[in-house]
């Protein structure tokens, strides 16, 4: 399994965007299974509602729909999760979403597909992009 980042889950969604990278495309395509954190349901819903994206369709519509593409699967938090996200080592940005996501990647094993430069940069975890 690989876990999306929040873009890369709307980028994979709406190929049509053409913003993923060839390799995470790769990745995405041969990959078991996708991991999405429900935090990123929640990134989305927020970015509909401060009008940062729109859809052709109410945004629950849109995520219960992606949420049923071949492979993926979705991943709640649990206290493991949001307790590891206080304690990233290093240095890390408090974007609390993308520390969710961190937290689930280390719980999980998986590597993260993201093209955040911060993530990359931070070195404590394998990121795909």
């Amino acid at each position: 399994m690989i876990l999306l980042d929040t873009h890369a889950w709307l980028f994979w969604v709406d190929d049509t965007l053409g913003k993923l990278s060839k390799n995470a495309f790769k990745k995405i395509e041969d990959a078991e299974s996708l991991g999405v954190s429900v935090i990123s349901c929640w990134e989305i819903a927020m970015l509909v509602a401060k009008q940062r994206l729109s859809f052709s369709l109410d945004v629950i519509q849109w995520i219960e729909k992606a949420l049923k593409y071949s492979g993926i699967r979705l991943l709640n938090l649990d206290p493991e999760i949001v307790v590891t996200a206080t304690r990233l080592p290093g240095v890390f940005h408090g974007d609390p979403a993308d520390r969710m996501i961190i937290s689930t990647c280390l719980k999980y094993g998986v590597p993260l597909v993201t093209k955040d430069k911060k993530i990359h940069n931070w070195g404590k975890i394998k990121v795909v992009w």
